[in-house]
C-alpha cells in the first residue's frame, strides 16, 4: 500500500477503538480515504502491571484475548495483505461489540473471545481460511505486534490508550483517540472529522481531554442506538483502579 491517509492502531477488544473505527469507516466511505489498520496490544502495554491490584477482575482475560486475536490479524496480513486486516477487524467488532452479551460470567466471556470456537465463524465471515486460527497460540507474531505497539507509543507518548490515529503518515501528527461513545450520522461524521483534523494540523496542539465517558452505544454494553450510556471515570485513559 502507498502511504495511507491515516494509520489506525487498534486492539480488537477495546470498545472505544471499535466505536472510533466505525466513525472512521463512515468518513472513509465519504472521503475515499485509505486507512491502514495496524496493531497495538493492551496486554503488551500492561505486561509489567499487576492486573489483580490495578484492574477490574475481568481485564486480564480480555487483554489476553486481544493479543491472541492480534496474532491472527498478523497472520492474516502476512497471508492476504493489509486489506484483509480491515475486513477481519470489522468482523471482530461486529461479534464482540455489536452483538448482545451472553448471560455468562464477564471474565469467562472475555476469555472466550480468544478461543478457536469463537474465532472460526469470524474468519469465515471475513473471507479467510479457518486454519488461521492456529495463530492464536503462535507467539512468533508477538514480535511484530510489539513493534507496532512501540511504534504507536513513540508517536504519542506512553500515557495513552487505544485507539491511536496517525494522520498523514509518516510525517503527520498522531493522537490517542478521539474517544467517542456515540456513533455520529453520516453528515456529522464528516463534520466531526474535519474538526479533529483541524486540531491535528496545528503543530502546537497536544491534548484535549476529559476522563468522564459514557458507556459506548454498543449492544455488548446494553446501550441501544439513541440511548445514552452511564457515565464512568476512566482514570488515565482506562478503567485502571486508582491504587
Amino acid at each position: 500500500m502507498s502511504n495511507p491517509d491515516i494509520n489506525f492502531y487498534f486492539d480488537p477488544v477495546c470498545p472505544f477503538a471499535w466505536m472510533t473505527s466505525k466513525w472512521v469507516r463512515s468518513v472513509m466511505r465519504q472521503r475515499d480515504y485509505a486507512v491502514q489498520w495496524r496493531f497495538i496490544s493492551l496486554r503488551l502495554i500492561n505486561a509489567d502491571v499487576d492486573y489483580d491490584a490495578q484492574f477490574p477482575p475481568e481485564y486480564e482475560a480480555g487483554h489476553t484475548a486481544g493479543l491472541r486475536l492480534l496474532r491472527v490479524a498478523a497472520a492474516t496480513r502476512t497471508e492476504f495483505g493489509p486489506s484483509a486486516v480491515g475486513r477481519l477487524y470489522e468482523a471482530y467488532g461486529a461479534h464482540i461489540f455489536d452483538t448482545p452479551p451472553e448471560a455468562v460470567n464477564e471474565t469467562d466471556l472475555r476469555e472466550r473471545r480468544g478461543t478457536r470456537s469463537f474465532l472460526e465463524p469470524i474468519l469465515t465471515e471475513a473471507g479467510v481460511p479457518t486454519s488461521l486460527a492456529d495463530a492464536l497460540e503462535d507467539t512468533s507474531f508477538d514480535a511484530v505486534i510489539r513493534s507496532e505497539t512501540d511504534e504507536a507509543l513513540s508517536l504519542t507518548g506512553k500515557d495513552v490508550g487505544t485507539p491511536i490515529i496517525h494522520f498523514q503518515p509518516p510525517t503527520g501528527v498522531a493522537f490517542f483517540g478521539p474517544v467517542i461513545s456515540r456513533l455520529p450520522n453520516e453528515d456529522d461524521a464528516v463534520r466531526l472529522w474535519d474538526h479533529v483534523v483541524g486540531l491535528a494540523s496545528f503543530p502546537g496542539f497536544a491534548e484535549l481531554k476529559r476522563s468522564l465517558r459514557e458507556q459506548p452505544q454498543l449492544a455488548a454494553f446494553g446501550v441501544t442506538e439513541g440511548a445514552v450510556g452511564a457515565q464512568e471515570d476512566w482514570h488515565g485513559g482506562s478503567r485502571r483502579l486508582k491504587k
